[in-house]
């Protein structure tokens, strides 16, 4: 019998969609105060706006020991997880990818333009990563439609422009949000299943990460070329060392549920604090920046993951407080489903060129209005979850 879930990760990871939903909606918006916002490239600063993805990635590394140990449970090889892996990192590259290059797309390049190349992807993504097995679509149908997605994909690739002047064609360039999120999982979980969890080996490989973060900002890595430069996500160590953190703290979850909850609680407030300490300790020399990913970024959006692991893990599992989380809990188990949504969003609102009043984009109304959109898209995506539309990598 499988032990029930940890409430408090998929209430974490909902909460952190949602945000992530409403954040992303800053760029329609005008007056966004500047500790909400993104810092710029070159300011030692960081916004609310910085924590959520890295939050995201902490609480994806909390998922991977308990997925894994379900699949095992259910009779699942070491071979076929790691296939279900490197399948699922691929996808998430894949989707990336598209993405990331909409963003440099060249819209009087494109023979349909821009927004239509958008709509045409996100369709495409929805077409091949559906959950086409419990949908209400008939069966013989399944096929032919993620075959038209895919074919879909390729004709958009062929007809891409990108770039400043429409010259580009489709690069990885930084493979985008769910890019990185692939790479990350690709590395920590493979990590996990061949080091059977062997918590020296996750403590190596946390400290490894964190150390190749601080010599690339020290220059003191040699540099990637050829066919090794696609690696560098890993080889420079920020963005995995966010997830296997979510290992170590989903470990020690592990490790200590025999105890009290207070003993818990102490542990990971404890190396929260330890990571936001050593964030701060070694700001002065790169200072605190998501974009240049220093390793002062890193660590006091460790020590944040940690420190909020603790307080949900309070309130959702050990105090059972998890009602007020209902509404959102769709962001929690349809998360790709609920990211998706945007996508199809903000094309339909450029080439419709509807527009809310503009009292309605400015300063706290426009905010309030913005998180008002981001708790409908979740809302949305819970009625398509019961409708039995749901994407699944």
């Amino acid at each position: 019998m499988n032990k029930p879930r940890i409430a408090s990760i998929d209430i974490l990871r909902a909460l952190t969609m949602l945000l992530m939903i409403w954040v992303n909606d800053f760029f329609t918006l005008t007056g966004v105060p500047k500790w909400l916002s993104h810092a710029s490239a070159s300011e030692d600063y960081m916004g609310f706006s910085d924590i959520i993805f890295p939050l995201f990635l902490f609480i994806m590394g909390l998922s991977i020991p308990f997925a894994i140990q379900q699949r095992k449970v259910a009779g699942a090889s070491t071979i076929s997880i790691a296939t279900h892996i490197v399948i699922r990192a691929a996808s998430l590259l894949v989707m990336g990818f598209f993405m990331v290059n909409l963003e440099t797309a060249h819209h009087e390049s494109i023979v349909i333009g821009k927004h239509f190349w958008g709509i045409l992807m996100a369709l495409a993504l929805v077409l091949i990563w559906l959950n086409w097995r419990k949908s209400p679509i008939p069966k013989t149908w399944h096929y032919p439609m993620q075959l038209a997605g895919v074919l879909l994909l390729i004709f958009l690739a062929v007809i891409y422009k990108g770039g400043t002047d429409g010259t580009s064609e489709m690069t990885p360039q930084w493979w985008g949000i769910l890019g990185l999120i692939g790479w990350a999982y690709f590395a920590n979980a493979l990590i996990y299943l061949f080091a059977n969890g062997n918590r020296l080996i996750i403590l190596f490989f946390f400290l490894l990460f964190n150390t190749l973060t601080v010599l690339n900002h020290a220059h003191l890595l040699p540099e990637l070329s050829g066919f090794l430069n696609y690696l560098s996500i890993l080889y420079h160590g920020t963005i995995p060392a966010f997830t296997i953190a979510g290992i170590i703290a989903a470990l020690l979850i592990k490790d200590l549920s025999a105890n009290s909850s207070k003993r818990i609680m102490l542990t990971l407030i404890v190396i929260g604090i330890i990571n936001i300490g050593y964030g701060f300790l070694i700001r002065p020399y790169w200072g605190i920046s998501k974009i240049q990913a220093t390793p002062a970024w890193l660590g006091i959006c460790t020590g944040i993951g940690f420190i909020s692991f603790a307080l949900f893990y309070f309130m959702a599992d050990i105090k059972k407080w998890t009602g007020w989380a209902k509404i959102i809990a769709p962001a929690g188990t349809a998360t790709l489903t609920c990211y998706m949504i945007p996508y199809f969003v903000y094309p339909l609102r450029n080439i419709s060129n509807i527009r809310l009043p503009e009292l309605l984009n400015e300063d706290l109304i426009g905010l309030l209005v913005s998180f008002g959109f981001a708790l409908l898209v979740v809302v949305f995506t819970g009625w398509l979850e019961k409708k039995g539309y749901k994407l699944k990598l």
